[in-house]
């Protein structure tokens, strides 16, 4: 099952004492490189949150938010942090007069109250703390449960686009394969020619021509080719199909199916498969730049 890297999940929970939100949003890299925000009063819980996101996430650049706000007495430890948000008032104040406008105080105190560290919970019990750290947690896990959702949606999006990619390669080598029927035949011909100007020449070198032969056989034969992309083109839908998702292993298949196209194109010698060719390479561009959203 393929998952994509990009995903977003956000829950809030409540009780009588707290409101946690915690968001999380991700998009595609090629390691997990988490960015968190959470509460001062809450930083020794860090390390917990960013075991929890890597265990649910794998890859991908993971911004992480949470938001934990003190609701109707806000907890009966819970205290407003008067002089911080005294200092938090008066320098908004200030900024806003600097920057030319006419500051409402009812707005101005709320931003006050939403900075950091404005209300201090060191009064509350243990038993209030507990709770309210499972709280916390319950909250994390629905957010990254909504992520995986997220992202396990979009890599039924992407699998369906690669799906339709390679089958479309698929039928174009088909059509270069009955091409190829009429190529092969043509460079005979012209090697035919070539043969009975030699053998007008005095000069003709039965050796040499043998080797000539050889060079032109290998050169314009792309039976082998044509044969390892058919098995690239099957193992990359293989690899779709299994249980885990694999976005590097799918990349390394398009690389291969790559050459061979590039192979392809350089060894017919042939404007109308160049030209099938082309569009193989289009739609292979577009299975290399989502194979790198894929976890």
């Amino acid at each position: 099952m393929l998952k994509s890297m990009t995903g977003y999940g956000k829950a809030t929970y409540e009780s009588e004492s707290i409101s946690v939100t915690a968001e999380v949003k991700s998009l595609n890299s090629k390691f997990l490189d988490i960015y968190c925000r959470i509460p001062r009063n809450y930083s020794e819980r860090e390390i917990e949150i960013r075991n929890l996101i890597t265990q649910a996430l794998e890859r991908g650049k993971v911004e992480f938010n949470l938001t934990v706000t003190p609701v109707g007495q806000g907890g009966s430890g819970t205290i407003v942090n008067r002089a911080l948000v005294k200092a938090y008032y008066r320098d908004l104040h200030q900024t806003a007069e600097d920057l030319g406008f006419a500051p409402v105080p009812t707005d101005v105190l709320r931003m006050a109250l939403m900075m950091p560290n404005t209300y201090l919970t060191d009064a509350t019990t243990e038993d209030q703390q507990v709770a309210d750290l499972a709280l916390i947690q319950k909250t994390v896990h629905e957010a990254l449960r909504k992520c995986t959702e997220f992202r396990i949606q979009e890599g039924v999006a992407l699998n369906k686009a690669f799906k339709d990619a390679i089958q479309r390669i698929t039928d174009i080598l088909i059509e270069i394969e009955e091409l190829d029927k009429f190529r092969i035949p043509g460079v005979r011909e012209r090697l035919r020619k070539n043969v009975r100007d030699l053998l007008g020449d005095e000069s003709f070198d039965q050796n040499r021509f043998e080797q000539e032969l050889v060079y032109y056989i290998e050169k314009f034969d792309i039976s082998e080719e044509k044969v390892r992309l058919k098995n690239h083109l099957t193992y990359f839908i293989e690899t779709l199909q299994s249980k885990e998702s694999n976005g590097k292993k799918l990349n390394f298949i398009s690389q291969e199916i790559g050459r061979e196209v590039n192979t392809i194109g350089s060894k017919a010698n042939d404007s109308a498969i160049q030209h099938l060719v082309v569009q193989m390479k289009d739609e292979l561009e577009k299975i290399k730049e989502q194979t790198a959203n894929i976890i």
